[in-house]
């Protein structure tokens, strides 16, 4: 173990390395869309521990894919700015056969866990969004096309459906769906915000992101009228029988995210760019916390 922490430091230092290695801010991001997929599914439930498990699985299972997403992204993160100082680039962390391991037994465990604690359905919707985020974005897609993030993004819609088939592993809902198409469609404006605000990083590292491919106003553009699907989609869990408080939350966060978006296409730039990427992550907040408030309501 020692070497593969190479340079020592305080308790605060580690956890922070650890922190932004296993992307825990997105893994925690992930189990809430988990979260709401268990609640998602109107008239059935589960134990409280059992869910709570299947959130924690899912969060373990993201930190796999993102700690491998980092392991196998050492030269590209290298060549840029905002990612040059990891872990696996900087030395701090060895990159080697230690770290492959602990990543493939996170992932073996998270799902194992899943499967003998809940259903084999769920269990497998958590390894496919560890793989379709690890594997088929990062190693298949995103040094070849534009269409990474777009095809990648299912890796959020999979945790919705974990959720929801932790409750009801023999039928997933119609709300269940919606949430999942929701998130799938969130992913590209989301992203592609973010790669307007760094495309030179991108150009830098050879990765075909779309403002890279199209420039930034086309890039912005397509935020835009991604973000107007997104939202308008967002409606479709009314016609499922969510309520009140889910209205409310998905129609704010689409205001918030529809408002960045419009700035974002009629000056793109960095500054619009990531208050188009703030706002998706608000857009996303509220929703989901929509679905919490309309289980709570609905008791």
């Amino acid at each position: 173990m020692k070497e593969d922490i190479v340079r020592a430091g305080s308790f605060l230092d580690h956890a922070k390395i650890f922190f932004d290695l296993f992307k825990l801010r997105i893994g925690f991001a992930i189990g809430l869309t988990a979260f709401a997929g268990a609640l998602a599914v109107p008239g059935r439930s589960a134990p409280g521990w059992q869910v709570a498990l299947l959130v924690a699985c899912v969060v373990a299972a993201s930190a796999s894919a993102g700690a491998f997403n980092q392991y196998a992204e050492r030269d590209l993160d290298a060549r840029m700015g905002r990612t040059r100082n990891r872990a696996f680039v900087t030395g701090r962390l060895a990159h080697g056969p230690f770290w492959l391991a602990v990543i493939g037994l996170m992932l073996t465990l998270s799902v194992c866990a899943t499967a003998l604690a809940l259903n084999p359905v769920a269990a497998l919707f958590v390894f496919l969004g560890a793989f379709f985020y690890g594997v088929v974005y990062t190693v298949i897609l995103k040094r070849r096309t534009w269409l990474n993030i777009v095809i990648g993004g299912l890796a959020g819609s999979f945790a919705v459906l974990a959720g929801a088939t932790a409750v009801a592993p023999d039928a997933v809902g119609p709300v269940a769906l919606a949430l999942a198409w929701i998130l799938f469609l969130w992913t590209p404006p989301h992203f592609w915000s973010l790669a307007i605000a760094y495309r030179d990083d991108y150009r830098a590292a050879g990765v075909p992101m779309l403002p890279v491919v199209v420039g930034d106003a086309r890039a912005a553009r397509a935020v835009l009228g991604g973000t107007v699907v997104l939202v308008a989609s967002s409606l479709l869990p009314l016609a499922f029988g969510l309520g009140v408080a889910y209205a409310a939350g998905a129609i704010a966060g689409g205001i918030v995210f529809l408002r960045a978006a419009a700035r974002l296409a009629s000056d793109p730039s960095r500054k619009t760019a990531m208050g188009s990427f703030h706002a998706s992550l608000a857009q996303l907040s509220l929703l989901l916390l929509g679905v919490i408030l309309d289980a709570a309501l609905r008791g």
